[in-house]
């Protein structure tokens, strides 16, 4: 989640002071802010060279490039991990367009869902295509 998320949240708080601070009672609504806060700085999912750590508020998660079978797209736009016993794991806030950056650090264990493999038309236009190369004229 990007830095501003959390910036929204401390403008919040800054503007409820007033709500809160009317009434002893109404101090509670500086927990929703913080929560919030706690919430984003804890829930992400990191990839390295090893594997993949899949961090929601109260648990977590690893999953190395060897367990996974592969990702995929839910019908909501989430991404999953699709372990090799066909079981999926939700990735927290990893969206289709992060999926050419996981599939880099996967090392090539995992690909991407998004990348249109080339269809034999394709790959027939490819191959009548003339090449970048010229030949050197005779002048």
């Amino acid at each position: 989640m990007p830095g501003a998320t959390i910036f929204a949240a401390v403008f919040v708080m800054i503007s409820a002071t007033p709500f809160a601070w009317s009434s002893f009672w109404l101090a509670p609504v500086y927990l929703l802010p913080i929560g919030y806060i706690v919430w984003v700085v804890r829930t992400r999912t990191v990839a390295d060279a090893d594997g993949l750590t899949a961090r929601t508020l109260f648990s977590s998660r690893w999953l190395a490039w060897s367990e996974l079978k592969g990702l995929t797209i839910t019908s909501r736009s989430e991404v999953r991990a699709v372990l090799t016993d066909d079981s999926e794991v939700r990735l927290p806030t990893v969206r289709t367009r992060h999926l050419p950056v996981l599939a880099y650090v996967s090392g090539g264990h995992v690909t991407d869902p998004t990348q249109a493999e080339p269809t034999e038309e394709q790959s027939e236009d490819a191959a009548d295509e003339p090449s970048d190369q010229q030949a050197p004229s005779q002048e």
